[in-house]
Order: C-alpha cells, then sequence, then structure tokens
C-alpha cells in the first residue's frame, strides 16, 4: 500500500503520533506494517506519512491491528498485584480516595486501597460481597464511558476508568467512597441501607461519617485524572502482554532449536 509521496497533499495526512493514537500501537510496529504495505502508508524523504481517507477506510474495513490480532489474557494476569497495588495504595494517598481494580464482572483483582471505614465494615461481611460485585460490575457496563461520580448501594458515590488492552476493554478501575451532598443519610434511610445489606443498623450508623469528604473542586481533580490514571493500567497491562508473547516466542525458539541439536 505504499506510495509517492505526491498523490496527496500532505494536508491529508496523519503523522506516525496521530496513528500511534489512533490505532494504539507502538512506533515500531507502524514502521513495520508500513515497510510491509499492510498500512497505508507514504514515505516522505526518511518518514512515513498516512493518507488520512484511506486510514478510515480500513479501518472502517475491519483491518486487524496487530494487537487486535493478538489474544490477550484475562486482565487479573496481565496486572501483576506486586505493581497493581502499591501503585494503587499510592494513588489513593495521593488523592485522598479509596481506589479499586475490577475485572468486567465487577470481581477486585486487588485488595482495595486506602479502604473508607464505611466500606471496611461493609465488606468484612461476606455476604455483601455480591452486592458490592453487581454495583462494580454495572459502573463498568455504563455506555458512556465518562467518569463521573455516581451513588452506590452503600450511599457513598464512586467514578470508573476503563482499562483496555489493544481493543479490548478488560477492567475497571474504581475511585470513591465519596460522601455526596447530602450526608449523613437520615436514620430512616440507615435501617434501610443496613436491611438492604443484611448487617445491623446500629453498627452502620457508628460507620457511617467514615467516608471521604470531597469538595468540589477535589471532586473535579479526581475526575481529570481518572482517565489518566486508568490509562496507566491500561499500559501496565499492554506492556505485560507484549513480554508475555515475547517470551513464548523466545521459549518457542529454544524449543524448536534443541530439538534440532543431536544427543
Amino acid at each position: 500500500m505504499q506510495k509517492e509521496a505526491r498523490e496527496a497533499p500532505m494536508s491529508n495526512m496523519l503523522t506516525t503520533k496521530d496513528l500511534q493514537e489512533l490505532i494504539n500501537v507502538d512506533r515500531s510496529t507502524i514502521y513495520r506494517m508500513a515497510e510491509s504495505g499492510r498500512l497505508p502508508a507514504i514515505k516522505v524523504g526518511r518518514q512515513w506519512r498516512f493518507p488520512a481517507r484511506e486510514i478510515e477506510a480500513w479501518l472502517a474495513g475491519g483491518q486487524p491491528t496487530p494487537e487486535a490480532e493478538q489474544a490477550f489474557g484475562d486482565l487479573a494476569d496481565l496486572l501483576l498485584p506486586g505493581v497493581a497495588k502499591p501503585l494503587a495504595d499510592l494513588l489513593g494517598s495521593i488523592f485522598g480516595v479509596m481506589v479499586l481494580v475490577t475485572d468486567l464482572d465487577g470481581q477486585p483483582l486487588i485488595e482495595p486501597a486506602n479502604p473508607c471505614g464505611l466500606f471496611k465494615y461493609v465488606h468484612n461481611n461476606p455476604a455483601t460481597h455480591p452486592l458490592c460485585a453487581d454495583t462494580w460490575r454495572e459502573l463498568g457496563a455504563d455506555p458512556d464511558r465518562i467518569p463521573r461520580f455516581r451513588p452506590t448501594p452503600l450511599g457513598f458515590e464512586c467514578a470508573p476508568g476503563f482499562i483496555r488492552v489493544g481493543p479490548e476493554l478488560k477492567g475497571i478501575v474504581v475511585m470513591g467512597g465519596i460522601a455526596p451532598s447530602e450526608w449523613p443519610p437520615a436514620a430512616d434511610q440507615v435501617r434501610g441501607l443496613a436491611a438492604e445489606l443484611g448487617v445491623p443498623a446500629d453498627s452502620i450508623a457508628e460507620h457511617i461519617d467514615e467516608v471521604f469528604y470531597l469538595d468540589r473542586s477535589h471532586q473535579a481533580w479526581v475526575l481529570e485524572y481518572l482517565p489518566r490514571i486508568s490509562s496507566l493500567f491500561s499500559r501496565i497491562a499492554r506492556e505485560r502482554s507484549r513480554l508475555v508473547d515475547r517470551l513464548d516466542t523466545i521459549a518457542s525458539l529454544a524449543g524448536s532449536t534443541s530439538k534440532g541439536v543431536p544427543s
């Protein structure tokens, strides 16, 4: 698909950086695809340029990117707890909120970082875990994919960010434990919450103030950075996937070589 530079005006061209952001692959992969003709591309001196309309048609035609061709594993296998948990702990301390990473089924992949007291009390009761999982799954199913705070069955608010590996949505980063504007809830609301959770109302009342109180500017700060945070988790998972794939390739090559060595 390579073409001469004169065939298209440069104003209609994408740069390599533009294409990186569009199809979410690294620069060297784009160069290989351009060189091999798998990508609409034009060589301008020593640089590659990509005709915007042809790239659009290429994507619309379902042409796979290298990551789309790759089978990615479960997010739990890609986000090492030894990396994800310390990162979540750091983020929780910096932003002053609870941070949690789950898969799309709402199952936590790490222990909650910086949990508020109300969440810790409720989560100590295993009977409440399915309700929490349902809440996180619903956050991840939001079609808008816009970070915003939403109420949860525990009464406090959480906001989701989305973890992608290649073209696949793999999980969510939840930041929350935040008191809404009307807090604490009235006594009858506390009793209703306790009944829904199956825990004593008096115990809930003891922990009801153990949430994070954030003013509007602090909440806006969290929402501003949440997409960047989820993108960071996405990058960690993506890079591990690539590393595992390379190690598998090396192991396969080593196995093939060893078979050819006489005993």
